[in-house]
Protein backbone atom coordinates (compact mmCIF):
# COMPACT_ATOMS: atom_id res chain seq x y z
CA UNK A 1 0.00 0.00 0.00
CA UNK A 2 1.21 3.67 -1.09
CA UNK A 3 2.69 5.41 2.14
CA UNK A 4 0.06 8.21 2.97
CA UNK A 5 0.05 11.59 5.04
CA UNK A 6 -2.99 10.79 7.48
CA UNK A 7 -2.24 13.66 9.32
CA UNK A 8 -2.17 16.30 6.56
CA UNK A 9 -5.14 14.26 4.60
CA UNK A 10 -7.12 15.36 8.36
CA UNK A 11 -5.47 18.87 7.41
CA UNK A 12 -4.10 18.58 11.36
CA UNK A 13 -0.41 19.01 13.05
CA UNK A 14 1.05 16.00 14.20
CA UNK A 15 0.69 17.26 17.88
CA UNK A 16 -2.67 17.86 17.46
CA UNK A 17 -5.01 16.19 20.37
CA UNK A 18 -7.94 13.52 20.11
CA UNK A 19 -10.68 16.33 19.76
CA UNK A 20 -8.89 18.45 16.96
CA UNK A 21 -8.65 15.22 15.09
CA UNK A 22 -11.95 14.33 15.81
CA UNK A 23 -12.84 18.12 15.13
CA UNK A 24 -11.42 17.88 11.75
CA UNK A 25 -12.55 14.88 10.52
CA UNK A 26 -16.14 16.30 11.12
CA UNK A 27 -15.65 19.30 9.17
CA UNK A 28 -14.63 17.48 6.12
CA UNK A 29 -16.86 14.44 6.53
CA UNK A 30 -19.52 16.86 6.13
CA UNK A 31 -18.08 18.62 3.22
CA UNK A 32 -17.14 15.22 1.13
CA UNK A 33 -20.01 12.80 2.00
CA UNK A 34 -21.49 12.13 -1.34
CA UNK A 35 -25.01 12.91 -0.17
CA UNK A 36 -23.71 16.59 -0.27
CA UNK A 37 -21.00 16.74 -2.81
CA UNK A 38 -22.36 13.64 -4.66
CA UNK A 39 -21.19 10.38 -5.75
CA UNK A 40 -17.46 12.00 -7.26
CA UNK A 41 -16.47 12.72 -3.54
CA UNK A 42 -16.91 9.04 -2.19
CA UNK A 43 -13.42 8.19 -2.81
CA UNK A 44 -12.04 11.26 -1.03
CA UNK A 45 -14.61 10.60 1.96
CA UNK A 46 -12.77 6.86 2.24
CA UNK A 47 -9.81 8.18 2.16
CA UNK A 48 -10.73 10.77 4.93
CA UNK A 49 -11.98 7.54 6.75
CA UNK A 50 -9.05 5.91 6.83
CA UNK A 51 -6.97 8.71 7.65
CA UNK A 52 -9.32 8.84 10.92
CA UNK A 53 -9.78 5.52 11.91
CA UNK A 54 -5.63 5.89 12.39
CA UNK A 55 -5.25 9.04 14.17
CA UNK A 56 -8.55 8.27 15.99
CA UNK A 57 -7.64 5.44 17.82
CA UNK A 58 -4.60 6.03 20.16
CA UNK A 59 -3.12 2.41 19.62
CA UNK A 60 -2.99 2.47 15.70
CA UNK A 61 -1.92 6.57 16.10
CA UNK A 62 1.29 5.54 18.08
CA UNK A 63 1.84 2.52 15.08
CA UNK A 64 1.22 4.85 12.76
CA UNK A 65 3.64 7.81 13.98
CA UNK A 66 6.25 4.94 14.28
CA UNK A 67 5.82 3.09 11.09
CA UNK A 68 3.60 5.31 8.64
CA UNK A 69 1.09 4.14 7.20
CA UNK A 70 2.87 1.26 5.86
CA UNK A 71 1.38 -0.49 8.87
CA UNK A 72 -1.63 -1.22 7.84
CA UNK A 73 -3.44 -3.20 5.47
CA UNK A 74 -6.92 -2.40 3.53
CA UNK A 75 -8.55 -4.97 5.61
CA UNK A 76 -7.49 -3.09 8.55
CA UNK A 77 -9.99 -0.75 7.91
CA UNK A 78 -13.64 -1.10 7.44
CA UNK A 79 -15.96 1.23 5.52
CA UNK A 80 -19.51 -0.03 4.79
CA UNK A 81 -22.22 2.94 3.34
CA UNK A 82 -25.29 1.40 4.11
CA UNK A 83 -24.13 1.62 7.87
CA UNK A 84 -23.51 5.04 7.73
CA UNK A 85 -25.45 5.34 11.13
CA UNK A 86 -23.21 2.27 12.76
CA UNK A 87 -19.92 4.14 11.31
CA UNK A 88 -20.26 7.35 12.78
CA UNK A 89 -21.30 5.32 16.20
CA UNK A 90 -18.04 3.93 15.91
CA UNK A 91 -16.16 6.88 15.64
CA UNK A 92 -17.51 8.09 18.70
CA UNK A 93 -20.13 11.09 17.40
CA UNK A 94 -23.03 9.14 19.51
CA UNK A 95 -25.49 8.70 16.44
CA UNK A 96 -26.03 10.18 13.16
CA UNK A 97 -27.42 13.18 13.89
CA UNK A 98 -24.58 14.37 15.64
CA UNK A 99 -22.85 14.90 12.25
CA UNK A 100 -25.00 17.93 12.06
CA UNK A 101 -25.12 19.37 15.73
CA UNK A 102 -23.19 22.58 14.27
CA UNK A 103 -26.28 23.78 11.92
CA UNK A 104 -28.52 25.62 14.15
CA UNK A 105 -32.36 24.10 15.07
CA UNK A 106 -34.54 26.41 13.13
CA UNK A 107 -37.41 25.19 14.37
CA UNK A 108 -36.76 25.55 17.97
CA UNK A 109 -37.54 29.23 19.11
CA UNK A 110 -35.14 31.01 20.77
CA UNK A 111 -35.27 34.03 22.45
CA UNK A 112 -37.54 36.62 20.38
CA UNK A 113 -37.58 40.70 21.50
CA UNK A 114 -40.54 42.37 21.51
CA UNK A 115 -42.31 44.67 18.53
CA UNK A 116 -41.86 47.99 18.55
CA UNK A 117 -44.87 50.26 19.08
CA UNK A 118 -46.08 54.05 17.76
CA UNK A 119 -47.79 56.48 19.47
CA UNK A 120 -48.91 59.73 18.28
CA UNK A 121 -48.75 62.70 20.40
CA UNK A 122 -50.11 66.55 19.77
CA UNK A 123 -48.15 69.06 21.82
CA UNK A 124 -48.57 72.70 21.68
CA UNK A 125 -46.23 74.79 20.04
CA UNK A 126 -45.79 76.88 23.45
CA UNK A 127 -44.72 73.07 24.72
CA UNK A 128 -42.47 73.04 22.20
CA UNK A 129 -41.01 76.05 23.38
CA UNK A 130 -40.61 75.48 27.07
CA UNK A 131 -40.43 71.64 27.30
CA UNK A 132 -42.56 69.35 28.99
CA UNK A 133 -43.96 66.39 30.63
CA UNK A 134 -46.62 64.35 29.09
CA UNK A 135 -48.48 61.39 30.44
CA UNK A 136 -49.47 59.17 27.89
CA UNK A 137 -51.83 55.77 27.93
CA UNK A 138 -50.47 53.07 25.66
CA UNK A 139 -52.64 49.82 25.39
CA UNK A 140 -50.34 46.69 25.07
CA UNK A 141 -50.53 43.11 25.26
CA UNK A 142 -48.76 41.80 28.39
CA UNK A 143 -47.82 38.70 29.22
CA UNK A 144 -50.77 37.12 31.47
CA UNK A 145 -49.56 36.44 34.65
CA UNK A 146 -52.02 33.60 35.44
CA UNK A 147 -50.04 30.99 32.80
CA UNK A 148 -47.04 32.94 32.78
CA UNK A 149 -47.20 33.40 28.98
CA UNK A 150 -47.99 29.76 28.32
CA UNK A 151 -51.62 29.92 27.17
CA UNK A 152 -52.06 26.70 29.14
CA UNK A 153 -54.15 26.95 33.14
CA UNK A 154 -51.61 26.00 35.02
CA UNK A 155 -50.84 22.05 35.76
CA UNK A 156 -52.09 21.30 32.04
CA UNK A 157 -49.15 22.38 29.76
CA UNK A 158 -47.43 19.12 28.41
CA UNK A 159 -44.33 18.06 26.54
CA UNK A 160 -45.88 16.99 22.98
CA UNK A 161 -46.05 13.00 22.44
CA UNK A 162 -44.74 13.07 19.27
CA UNK A 163 -41.33 15.21 19.09
CA UNK A 164 -41.01 14.86 22.66
CA UNK A 165 -40.31 18.27 23.31
CA UNK A 166 -37.82 19.07 20.58
CA UNK A 167 -40.28 20.87 18.38
CA UNK A 168 -39.14 18.78 15.64
CA UNK A 169 -39.62 15.63 13.80
CA UNK A 170 -36.31 13.96 11.60
CA UNK A 171 -37.38 11.49 8.83
CA UNK A 172 -34.33 9.41 7.46
CA UNK A 173 -34.68 7.89 3.79
CA UNK A 174 -32.22 5.50 2.90
CA UNK A 175 -30.36 5.35 0.04
CA UNK A 176 -27.40 3.45 -1.57
CA UNK A 177 -24.66 5.61 0.01
CA UNK A 178 -26.31 7.02 2.94
CA UNK A 179 -28.87 8.21 4.94
CA UNK A 180 -31.17 11.67 3.76
CA UNK A 181 -32.25 13.53 7.01
CA UNK A 182 -35.37 15.58 6.89
CA UNK A 183 -36.23 17.79 9.58
CA UNK A 184 -39.34 19.74 9.61
CA UNK A 185 -41.48 21.22 12.33
CA UNK A 186 -44.04 18.82 14.20
CA UNK A 187 -47.65 19.30 13.28
CA UNK A 188 -48.95 18.02 16.42
CA UNK A 189 -47.41 21.30 18.96
CA UNK A 190 -46.85 23.56 15.96
CA UNK A 191 -42.94 23.54 16.60
CA UNK A 192 -43.47 24.64 20.27
CA UNK A 193 -42.41 21.18 21.99
CA UNK A 194 -45.48 21.61 24.49
CA UNK A 195 -49.30 20.59 24.04
CA UNK A 196 -51.86 22.88 26.05
CA UNK A 197 -54.43 20.53 27.50
CA UNK A 198 -56.29 23.00 28.61
CA UNK A 199 -56.36 26.86 27.87
CA UNK A 200 -55.97 29.53 30.49
CA UNK A 201 -59.21 31.19 31.76
CA UNK A 202 -57.95 34.34 32.50
CA UNK A 203 -56.23 34.95 29.12
CA UNK A 204 -57.94 32.32 26.56
CA UNK A 205 -54.91 30.09 26.06
CA UNK A 206 -52.80 33.65 24.18
CA UNK A 207 -50.60 33.80 26.97
CA UNK A 208 -51.08 37.53 27.10
CA UNK A 209 -53.79 40.41 28.39
CA UNK A 210 -54.73 43.30 26.78
CA UNK A 211 -53.63 46.28 29.17
CA UNK A 212 -53.54 50.31 29.27
CA UNK A 213 -49.57 51.57 30.55
CA UNK A 214 -49.34 54.67 32.07
CA UNK A 215 -46.19 56.36 30.81
CA UNK A 216 -44.66 59.66 31.37
CA UNK A 217 -42.89 61.30 28.23
CA UNK A 218 -40.44 64.22 28.75
CA UNK A 219 -40.88 66.79 25.37
CA UNK A 220 -37.33 68.61 25.27
CA UNK A 221 -37.58 72.17 24.39
CA UNK A 222 -37.15 72.89 20.16
CA UNK A 223 -38.59 69.62 19.16
CA UNK A 224 -40.03 69.61 15.98
CA UNK A 225 -42.91 68.35 14.45
CA UNK A 226 -42.86 64.85 13.13
CA UNK A 227 -39.98 64.39 15.66
CA UNK A 228 -40.00 61.08 17.43
CA UNK A 229 -38.88 59.76 21.05
CA UNK A 230 -37.80 56.72 21.80
CA UNK A 231 -38.83 55.16 24.97
CA UNK A 232 -36.59 51.88 25.58
CA UNK A 233 -38.28 48.72 26.84
CA UNK A 234 -41.63 50.40 26.55
CA UNK A 235 -43.09 48.01 23.44
CA UNK A 236 -44.57 44.84 23.30
CA UNK A 237 -42.97 42.19 25.65
CA UNK A 238 -40.69 39.74 24.31
CA UNK A 239 -41.34 36.11 24.03
CA UNK A 240 -39.03 32.89 25.56
CA UNK A 241 -37.12 35.27 27.71
CA UNK A 242 -36.55 38.20 25.16
CA UNK A 243 -36.60 41.47 26.17
CA UNK A 244 -39.36 43.94 25.60
CA UNK A 245 -39.85 46.03 22.40
CA UNK A 246 -39.70 50.20 22.25
CA UNK A 247 -42.32 52.79 22.17
CA UNK A 248 -41.84 55.45 19.61
CA UNK A 249 -43.83 58.49 20.37
CA UNK A 250 -44.61 60.63 17.40
CA UNK A 251 -44.19 64.25 17.95
CA UNK A 252 -47.38 66.63 16.09
CA UNK A 253 -47.41 70.34 17.23
CA UNK A 254 -51.02 71.61 16.40
CA UNK A 255 -50.90 74.62 14.66
CA UNK A 256 -50.68 77.84 16.72
CA UNK A 257 -53.31 80.80 15.79
CA UNK A 258 -50.66 83.75 15.41
CA UNK A 259 -47.21 82.20 14.76
CA UNK A 260 -45.79 80.08 11.85
CA UNK A 261 -42.71 78.25 12.63
CA UNK A 262 -39.86 77.75 10.00
CA UNK A 263 -36.78 75.53 11.34
CA UNK A 264 -36.11 77.77 14.16
CA UNK A 265 -37.46 81.09 13.35
CA UNK A 266 -40.90 81.96 13.92
CA UNK A 267 -42.95 84.50 11.62
CA UNK A 268 -46.48 86.47 12.37
CA UNK A 269 -48.15 89.16 11.05
CA UNK A 270 -49.56 92.55 12.38
CA UNK A 271 -51.52 95.39 10.51
CA UNK A 272 -50.96 99.06 11.22
CA UNK A 273 -53.45 102.07 9.73
CA UNK A 274 -52.33 104.77 7.41
CA UNK A 275 -51.10 107.86 9.33
CA UNK A 276 -48.98 105.31 11.58
CA UNK A 277 -47.05 104.33 8.63
CA UNK A 278 -46.65 107.54 7.34
CA UNK A 279 -45.64 109.65 10.59
CA UNK A 280 -44.32 106.32 12.26
CA UNK A 281 -45.39 105.22 15.63
CA UNK A 282 -44.00 101.89 18.22
CA UNK A 283 -46.41 99.63 18.47
CA UNK A 284 -46.69 96.16 20.78
CA UNK A 285 -46.42 92.72 19.05
CA UNK A 286 -46.87 88.87 21.25
CA UNK A 287 -43.81 86.94 21.49
CA UNK A 288 -44.09 83.13 22.18
CA UNK A 289 -43.18 83.58 25.52
CA UNK A 290 -44.27 87.24 26.33
CA UNK A 291 -44.95 90.77 24.32
CA UNK A 292 -42.25 92.92 22.77
CA UNK A 293 -42.31 96.54 21.21
CA UNK A 294 -41.54 97.40 17.72
CA UNK A 295 -40.63 100.78 16.65
CA UNK A 296 -42.37 101.68 12.83
CA UNK A 297 -40.08 104.19 11.57
CA UNK A 298 -42.20 107.13 9.56
CA UNK A 299 -42.49 106.22 5.71
CA UNK A 300 -42.85 102.34 6.54
CA UNK A 301 -43.82 100.62 3.45
CA UNK A 302 -46.75 97.84 3.81
CA UNK A 303 -45.28 94.49 4.09
CA UNK A 304 -42.28 95.36 5.73
CA UNK A 305 -40.62 92.93 7.47
CA UNK A 306 -39.18 93.49 11.21
CA UNK A 307 -37.27 90.93 12.86
CA UNK A 308 -36.71 90.18 16.43
CA UNK A 309 -33.01 88.73 16.97
CA UNK A 310 -33.38 85.63 19.59
CA UNK A 311 -37.56 85.56 20.12
CA UNK A 312 -37.67 82.27 18.18
CA UNK A 313 -37.96 79.00 19.06
CA UNK A 314 -34.73 77.38 20.74
CA UNK A 315 -32.47 74.63 19.23
CA UNK A 316 -33.03 71.59 19.78
CA UNK A 317 -29.67 70.36 20.47
CA UNK A 318 -27.84 73.57 21.67
CA UNK A 319 -31.23 75.72 22.95
CA UNK A 320 -30.28 78.29 21.19
CA UNK A 321 -32.99 80.39 19.76
CA UNK A 322 -33.90 81.24 16.12
CA UNK A 323 -35.53 84.83 15.14
CA UNK A 324 -38.84 86.55 14.87
CA UNK A 325 -39.85 87.78 11.58
CA UNK A 326 -42.93 90.26 12.10
CA UNK A 327 -44.67 91.17 8.64
CA UNK A 328 -46.37 94.80 9.00
CA UNK A 329 -49.22 95.37 7.14
CA UNK A 330 -50.55 99.13 6.12
CA UNK A 331 -54.16 99.07 6.27
CA UNK A 332 -56.43 101.78 3.75
CA UNK A 333 -59.57 102.92 5.26
CA UNK A 334 -62.38 101.59 3.47
CA UNK A 335 -64.64 104.84 4.36
CA UNK A 336 -63.57 108.33 4.89
CA UNK A 337 -64.84 111.50 6.92
CA UNK A 338 -65.73 114.62 4.87
CA UNK A 339 -62.51 116.28 6.32
CA UNK A 340 -60.59 113.27 5.39
CA UNK A 341 -61.58 113.39 2.25
CA UNK A 342 -61.00 117.05 2.11
CA UNK A 343 -57.45 116.67 3.39
CA UNK A 344 -56.40 113.70 1.64
CA UNK A 345 -57.34 115.84 -2.10
CA UNK A 346 -55.30 118.55 -0.66
CA UNK A 347 -52.73 116.24 -0.13
CA UNK A 348 -53.18 115.10 -3.74
CA UNK A 349 -53.15 118.35 -5.22
CA UNK A 350 -49.59 119.39 -3.77
CA UNK A 351 -48.34 115.32 -4.62
CA UNK A 352 -49.19 116.96 -7.99
CA UNK A 353 -45.56 118.51 -8.61
CA UNK A 354 -43.98 115.98 -7.58
CA UNK A 355 -45.33 113.91 -10.03
CA UNK A 356 -44.70 116.97 -12.88
CA UNK A 357 -41.07 116.66 -11.81
CA UNK A 358 -40.77 113.50 -11.67
CA UNK A 359 -42.50 112.81 -15.57
CA UNK A 360 -39.69 116.03 -16.32
CA UNK A 361 -37.30 113.85 -15.72
CA UNK A 362 -38.10 111.19 -17.42
CA UNK A 363 -39.02 113.58 -20.73
CA UNK A 364 -35.40 114.42 -20.11
CA UNK A 365 -34.07 111.46 -20.58
CA UNK A 366 -36.60 110.14 -22.47
CA UNK A 367 -33.58 109.85 -25.17
CA UNK A 368 -31.46 106.82 -23.56
CA UNK A 369 -34.79 104.82 -23.50
CA UNK A 370 -35.51 104.82 -27.92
Amino acid sequence: MAKKDYYKILGVDRNASQEEIKKAFRKLARKYHPDIAGKESEEKFKEINEAFQVLGDPQKRAQYDQFGSSAFDSKDFSFKWPNFEDLFKDFGFGDIFDIFSDFKNYNKRGPEKGADLKYDLEISLEEAFFGAEKNIEVPIDEICEACNGTGAKPGYLKTCPVCHGTGEVRRVHGSRFAHIVNIIPCKKCGGTGKIIEKPCEVCGGTGKIRKIRKIQVKIPKGVHDGSYLRVAGQGEPGSNGGSSGDLYVVIHIKPHPIFERKGNDLFCKTTIDLTQAIFGTEIEIPTIKSKAKIKIPAGTQSHTIFRLKGQGMPDLRTERKGDLFVKVVVKIPEKLTKKQKELLKEFAEENKESVKITKGFFDHVGHYFK
